[in-house]
């Protein structure tokens, strides 16, 4: 499915039962009983505001992200579906995806998620090593994500087993043998995150003040290479810088993201990118605060922070910066009609030449070589100050 009915649908659930000392997501910690139905009753309040602002339209795929969805309860994403095909038409291949924590209290849900019509989980392993484990923040152990992401694959129909590499004080030798026995377990699909430091974290914190040892770019670069080559070999091709699938278990509402389609996203610091009837393309920004974003909704229909019309280069330069992160690359035509201007070619042959770049099709798609996106900032950042 192509063209401007194709829409995809993000909620996130903006509550953790701790926060990870690498994350800089929209995700908060309460003490106290979250009002799940109170929160519950403003996602569909916004997504009927979604539904009004965007017209009619097919669901593509709809992904819960957070924050951690699996605190939410069967019924609330029970509740959260039956108003999107109130709203939209979900055809009945929509996938269906929820993001999971490897708990084993979370993991009890799986068959009220999958009743409620989840077909692809997420499941958040991070690690097959306690003592890393524990260093990320995480509330699990290695052995109960195991148990989780088994009984996970037992209950969908299609899962994904997650990873961070490039951690502190993590050896090459450590994370080939602690990937190749994650590789046992897939079911088809992994994204396999490079740990970066985000500004406003404690590892930023941390690493600024001298306590945090991760490694260097030459040892990011080879533990990058080691993931390439155990996925490739386990038939795991990289369809997207971090994420790797078999035939036919590529995720289609990332995809839709990196191929820069539209997408309607509810939730506390939930972010959209929709068109309209004029053809112009419209960021929409939500409060990130939930209790701010909650009384928003409740008194206006929709938590806005900010919507902004993008302009030609705004959507060209999304465009690119999204579309080089997949194995297929971009289409050079879209870019021109975008931009209003081509990528000057003379740059692109520049990176030819350095083997960091493929054109096929006529020349009319780009896409960056396995050399390429080992430096795909840097490539990115090039083409887009041409």
């Amino acid at each position: 499915m192509t063209g401007p009915s194709r829409l995809g649908l993000y909620v996130h659930w903006p509550f953790c039962l701790a926060k990870c000392p690498y994350c800089d997501f929209n995700s908060h910690v309460r003490h106290e009983r979250v009002d799940e139905g109170r929160f519950v009753d403003a996602l569909v309040r916004e997504l009927r505001w979604m539904g009004e602002r965007s017209g009619p339209r097919v669901i593509e795929s709809i992904f819960f992200g957070g924050g951690t969805p699996s605190l939410m309860s069967p019924q609330a994403v029970a509740c959260v579906l039956e108003a999107a095909a109130g709203v939209f038409d979900v055809p009945g291949d929509a996938e269906i995806t929820l993001e999971a924590n490897p708990t084993s209290v979370e993991a009890r849900n799986f068959a009220g998620y999958r009743t409620a019509g989840v077909n692809r989980v997420s499941v958040g392993v991070q690690a097959l090593d306690d003592r890393a484990l524990k260093a990320l923040g995480r509330q699990h152990s290695a052995a109960e994500a195991l148990n989780a992401f088994r009984l996970a694959a037992k209950t969908f129909p299609r899962v994904s087993f997650d990873m961070i590499y490039a951690r502190p004080d993590q050896a090459l030798n450590d994370w080939r043998e602690e990937l190749s026995r994650a590789l046992g377990e897939q079911q088809g699909h992994m994204s396999l995150y490079q740990l970066t430091i985000e500004p406003e974290t404690r590892y930023h914190e941390l690493y600024e003040n001298g306590k945090l040892n991760i490694p260097g770019e030459d040892a990011a670069l080879a533990l990058y290479d080691v993931t390439q080559e155990l996925t490739e070999a386990a038939g795991l091709t990289a369809y997207e810088v971090s994420n790797h699938a078999a035939p036919g278990h590529a995720s289609k509402h990332n995809k839709l993201y990196w191929q820069y389609g539209e997408y309607a996203g509810i939730g506390p610091g939930a972010h959209s990118r929709l068109g309209d009837e004029d053809g112009k393309r419209h960021a929409i920004d939500m409060i990130k605060h939930p209790e701010t974003w909650l009384q928003l909704v409740e008194r206006n229909g929709a938590g806005i922070n900010e919507n902004t019309t993008l302009t030609a280069q705004e959507q060209a330069e999304e465009f690119l910066l999204m579309g080089l992160r997949l194995a297929e690359g971009i289409d050079l035509t879209r870019y021109e009609a975008l931009a209003d201007h081509a990528l000057p070619m003379s740059r692109i042959t520049l990176l030819q030449e350095e083997g960091l770049v493929t054109t096929h099709g006529s020349n009319s798609h780009l896409a960056a070589t396995p050399k390429g996106r080992r430096v795909l900032n840097a490539l990115t950042g090039y083409l887009c100050n041409g």
